[in-house]
């Protein structure tokens, strides 16, 4: 239940925040949630009771919701499409870093069990929220905001950033007003429905992995502390090729099937978890789990957020994509509750992932490159009859010129 409550409270809240990002900008907001969230993992430290754990992890849920959303929205408005999967992979692959120093970070914070009278897991929630907020409060003078407004631009260096974007059919985040009308446009694009069904297909793998990886790994008869350590190895190679993969899908303009091959590497992963009992086969198995679910989040997100174009627009659309991700993270906090085997567990993810595979990326491939087709050969010409260029720019990515991120 106390992991289950961060995913509710992390995801209500997600699809609103790249709006408020906006408003307060990034400079502002980013910074704050770091700091509030960096409190209230420090808090978790103190709790003495289970309503007071509910409590902080509830906020801490609210307080981390703008920041994976908030991060790849403000990439998306200073880079390329051509260049944001590489950004985007980049930051997430400290994901997968975290979680190899987080592996030995638990191994060194076992050793303090006891200090002040405080168990080792108190003190990894401490000494966490310390970092986290320290790092927050250096954000104020290292986060910038917008290109239109970014302080250490000259004036020429913001209209060429500008151009640069607008070469390519998007837009900053300056151009435009909010108006309620971005957001019925984000609730009528089937791109935002697929793109939920495709981060979710490998948000929960990601979540239920990450969680559980220590125990999948003292299942094969190490010991919990060894467990730790032998988590480094599989988020390692995993950061590798999620930066890897970023490159490729920059360099190839197909993201979608990078999302088919890495997304098949999962599948792989946790049948050979199911289908072998040998502790060295399964211990391969979880490299593959972790290489088949990295490099699909922040590949997903780069191409949901390529093919999306209004500023508001996209900022909605990977809110309300991130936030039904990240409410699939109740389904991954519940899957490995067997004493051994976990079976029902990697059966859950292999069926994500296959959503993932065939309902989602297979599908959004095939209708992108079909409009594509269609715009190529000027089937959508007519949508442009009496339009100035105004009225153009605020069609964004359904205007007949702009074609799909494929």
């Amino acid at each position: 239940m106390t992991l289950s409550v961060f995913f509710v409270s992390y995801s209500i809240v997600e699809p609103f925040t790249n709006v408020l990002l906006k408003r307060m900008n990034p400079s502002i907001f980013i910074p704050i949630i770091i700091v509030v969230w960096g409190l209230c993992m420090t808090f978790m430290g103190f709790v003495s009771n289970w309503s007071g754990l509910m409590a902080a992890r509830w906020f801490l849920g609210l307080a981390e919701a703008g920041l994976f959303p908030g991060i790849n929205y403000y990439l998306s408005c200073w880079y390329k499409r051509s260049e944001l999967g590489i950004r985007a992979a980049i930051f997430f692959s400290s994901a997968a870093i975290s979680g190899s120093f987080g592996g030995l970070l638990a191994f060194a914070i076992a050793k303090m069990e006891g200090l002040g009278n405080r168990p080792s897991w108190a003190w990894l929630f401490i000494l966490e929220g310390i970092i986290t907020i320290i790092i927050g409060i250096i954000s104020f003078w290292v986060i910038q905001d917008f290109p239109e407004n970014a302080k250490f631009l000259s004036t020429e260096d913001r209209i060429r950033v500008i151009r640069r974007l607008k070469a390519e059919k998007q837009s900053s985040a300056d151009h435009e007003d909010f108006k309620i009308k971005y957001f019925w446009m984000a609730i009528k694009d089937y791109k935002m429905w697929l793109g939920m069904a495709i981060f979710a297909g490998t948000d929960m793998p990601l979540y239920a992995f990450s969680l559980f990886l220590p125990s999948i790994i003292s299942e094969l008869g190490y010991s919990m502390t060894s467990a730790q350590l032998l988590t480094v190895p599989p988020y390692a190679v995993a950061a590798i090729l999620t930066v890897l993969v970023g490159w490729i899908a920059d360099r190839t303009h197909q993201r979608g099937l990078c999302n088919i091959f890495t997304s098949i590497i999962g599948i792989t992963g946790f049948v050979m978890l199911i289908a072998f009992q040998r502790p060295e086969v399964k211990y391969a198995g979880t490299f593959l789990a972790a290489l088949g679910i990295y490099p699909c989040i922040p590949n997903s997100i780069s191409w949901i957020s390529n093919n999306v174009e209004g500023s508001y627009k996209r900022g909605i659309v990977l809110g309300f994509v991130i936030g039904w991700g990240n409410l699939n993270g109740i389904i991954s906090s519940n899957i490995y509750s067997e004493k051994s085997g976990y079976i029902v567990g990697h059966a859950t993810i292999i069926g994500f992932l296959s959503v993932f595979l065939l309902g989602g990326s297979l599908l959004m491939r095939y209708l992108l490159q079909r409009e594509n087709r269609i715009r190529k050969k000027g089937g959508r010409d007519y949508w442009l009859a009496d339009l100035d260029d105004s009225a153009l720019e605020d069609m964004g990515d359904a205007r007949p010129d702009f074609f799909y991120t494929l």
